[in-house]
């Protein structure tokens, strides 16, 4: 089973403004390079078993976005793109390429903002990091062989 799950995911806030290169740089190299970078590696061996699945894990942030996140917000709006390119040219070879796109998930990069966040979510709570995890296990399953080009949103109503 040849499975690429694009996690990475870091934030350096600040409005456009007053947002340095560096931190623009620092976020659209590991948000969305990287993910470029281990995408490009893994097709390879993909391509020559015909079959792969890739799940790029973007952000709620990409379809709504966030005053101070700008940086944060082109490079996960950026992942979901590169997802429906990767999905239109692999379709043929076996190989899927999905996106997800979570709110706010308890995790430790939003551990400084969820309370503030979740008053915005219709679910009145943060998802779970399982709750992410089960849609990533079905995109990569045999299930979902015909999912492809997709981005399944997972943020308790957030961007409904």
């Amino acid at each position: 089973m040849l499975v690429l799950v694009n996690n990475a995911g870091v934030r350096d806030d600040g409005l456009a403004i007053r947002m340095s290169h560096d931190q623009w740089r620092s976020v659209l190299d590991t948000n969305l390079d990287g993910a470029f970078h281990c995408t490009k590696r893994a097709l390879d061996p993909m391509l020559a078993a015909r079959w792969g699945r890739i799940v790029n894990v973007s952000s709620v942030v990409a379809l709504r976005a966030n005053p101070g996140q700008a940086n944060y917000a082109a490079s996960k709006a950026g992942l979901v793109g590169f997802t429906k390119v990767i999905a239109r040219e692999m379709a043929r070879r076996g190989i899927t390429c999905n996106a997800i796109t979570p709110g706010v998930i308890e995790t430790d990069m939003t551990a400084d903002v969820a309370d503030a966040l979740v008053e915005h979510v219709p679910a009145r709570r943060a998802g779970r990091p399982e709750e992410v995890a089960a849609c990533v296990s079905f995109l990569v399953s045999d299930d979902a062989a015909y999912v492809n080009g997709t981005t399944l949103t997972v943020d308790g109503a957030m961007s409904a």
